[in-house]
């Protein structure tokens, strides 16, 4: 299967956020690189450890438009995953170097979601696509509404 098109811009040397020249859209970026320990025996990335990448991408996401996890969680709200998806383009070996562009996608009543796309920072290969929906929680494990401050950050997020 092809990956989609994805060709990210700098929007500015100081700043997380970049443009798709396809789509258009803001994205939030963070470079990361991979350990030996998240490979496996055919010395390839485990398919796992994606998903450890992703939280990096959207806890980075968060921090940087100044509402870390930490602070949602300490106003009463928890965000579990419900649902996720990953497609796999190209493999990461160890030591490879990597971009991991996050931005938010659907919100609704209860549930929100990112959308991912992992690259090779030095070739710009697309690794891999993906999303994860949250269910917003209270501490006690019942599902509450979305909590104010995170819909405003998916109302304002750039298009």
């Amino acid at each position: 299967m092809r990956p989609p098109l994805f060709k990210p811009e700098i929007i500015s040397n100081d700043s997380p956020f970049i443009r798709d020249a396809i789509g258009r859209l803001i994205w939030h970026r963070v470079f990361n690189r991979t350990l030996y320990a998240d490979t496996d025996r055919s010395e390839v990335v485990y398919h796992a450890n994606y998903l450890r990448y992703f939280e990096l991408g959207r806890t980075s996401l968060m921090r940087d438009v100044g509402y870390p996890y930490k602070e949602v969680e300490d106003s009463g709200y928890v965000y579990p995953i419900i649902d996720l998806g990953v497609t796999y383009h190209s493999p990461l070996y160890y030591d490879d170097p990597m971009w991991i562009y996050t931005r938010p996608a659907e919100i609704g009543r209860v549930k929100v979601a990112f959308k991912y796309v992992i690259t090779h920072a030095e070739t710009g290969k697309m690794v891999c696509t993906g999303f994860t929906q949250h269910c917003a929680m209270s501490p006690s494990g019942w599902p509450v509404a979305v909590d104010k401050k995170t819909v405003h950050l998916w109302e304002t997020f750039p298009k």
